[in-house]
């Protein structure tokens, strides 16, 4: 049924050597309009948020329009593995395993291709830029997503350190919120033996450092709240000068949507109040912005089904995954659930320059979508 899965594993060493970077899949995305083209649906849109596709397969009975969502984007880090299909681009590779994806949604649509739907409509979309939070923001955002308009909505995430094939999910919380903060703090430069002439942010930034971990249990809510300090710089390595500007990154993350705001109102409060005390300029950047992703119990009840159908092992979760994917945009739009996907007890983690998604989970991964696909459409 659909293409075979040795084809599929040889669509993926291909993605595998050809990485693009979030916000730069053209390539990627010409690839599969021309396969999805081959496959016949009844309706195909491109640039969706920017480089985006989604190929739909509709019945004429009314149904329900079920979703399936992959990503494109690869990440800026060197591939170190000596392997045949080893990334061609320097310093990029599909190091999340959104070749292995690509590769399950495309079989999946194969598959859908020669079972066409008895009732309803099945959407898959190939979304750009989840690496950096902003793909599936953009997705929902865009003109022609009305046209979609799915009332449930699927994906899943490879995940090393588990079973192969074990399927984790939860209702509720899935992933965190998750955004970067970057504050800028500017004073004024002075003559190192003269200091007060100047005014140095190293104070402020000082108080910082010690205030941002303390923030989340600072505030009244009963979920996980966390703040990360990553990065601090302050003024030029020139012994004989005091510095102006200061540089402070902090990633905030939370549970909720709504622990997130809070967060980012003590944060934003917190900067303000050392600016003014210290007399110094200041700005607030946010960037690489997650929403939360919640799972629908009625969604979750259907993957479950499916790996229970299909012989996958279910592991339910007690609390959400801290990590964060950008899927929350389109289940805040329609009833979605996503399920972390176990690719291995002993294999590198994502995002390692060693990792390679298991080529075993291809047919796995389709094969529990189809079923969903089947429970809804067929």
């Amino acid at each position: 049924m659909g293409t075979s899965t040795d084809e599929l594993i040889m669509l993926r060493h291909n993605l595998h050597q050809h990485p693009e970077l979030s916000g730069e899949e053209q390539d990627t995305a010409r690839l599969f309009i021309k396969k999805l083209k081959a496959l016949g649906p009844d309706e195909l849109y491109i640039n969706l948020g920017g480089f985006g596709l989604a190929a739909i397969f509709s019945a004429k009975e009314p149904g329900p329009t079920i979703l399936f969502r992959t990503e494109l984007d690869a990440l800026p880090i060197e591939e170190t593995l000596d392997i045949p299909y080893r990334s061609k681009i320097k310093g990029v590779s599909h190091k999340c395993g959104h070749d292995g994806h690509m590769a399950i949604i495309y079989g999946l649509a194969q598959d859908i291709a020669n079972n066409r739907p008895s009732r309803g409509r099945v959407i898959l979309l190939f979304q750009p830029a989840e690496e950096t939070g902003e793909g599936a923001r953009a997705i929902v955002a865009d003109q022609q997503y009305p046209n979609l308009n799915p009332d449930y909505s699927f994906a899943l995430h490879n995940l090393p350190g588990h079973p192969v094939g074990q399927v984790m999910v939860r209702s509720g919380a899935f992933t965190c919120a998750s955004r970067g903060m970057v504050i800028k703090l500017t004073g004024h430069t002075a003559h190192a033996a003269y200091p007060e002439t100047g005014n140095s942010p190293a104070l402020a930034l000082a108080e910082l450092l010690q205030a941002f971990p303390k923030i989340a249990s600072s505030i009244d809510k009963d979920e996980l709240l966390m703040t990360t300090t990553i990065h601090a710089i302050m003024g030029e390595p020139a012994l004989g000068i005091a510095p102006a500007d200061a540089t402070l990154m902090v990633n905030l993350r939370s549970e909720t949507n709504e622990g997130m705001e809070l967060l980012v109102h003590a944060a934003e409060q917190l900067v303000k109040a050392a600016a003014m005390q210290n007399d110094l300029e200041f700005e607030i950047n946010w960037t690489e912005i997650f929403d939360a992703n919640f799972n629908n119990k009625e969604c979750v009840d259907q993957i479950v089904k499916a790996a229970g159908a299909t012989g996958h092992d279910v592991k339910w979760l007690e609390e959400p995954f801290r990590w964060a994917e950008d899927f929350g945009a389109i289940s805040a739009s329609a009833k979605g659930a996503m399920f972390a996907f176990g690719a291995g007890e002993n294999i590198p983690q994502i995002h390692n320059s060693d990792y390679d998604f298991p080529d075993q989970l291809i047919a796995k991964g389709k094969s529990i979508f189809f079923e969903i696909y089947k429970n809804y459409l067929l």
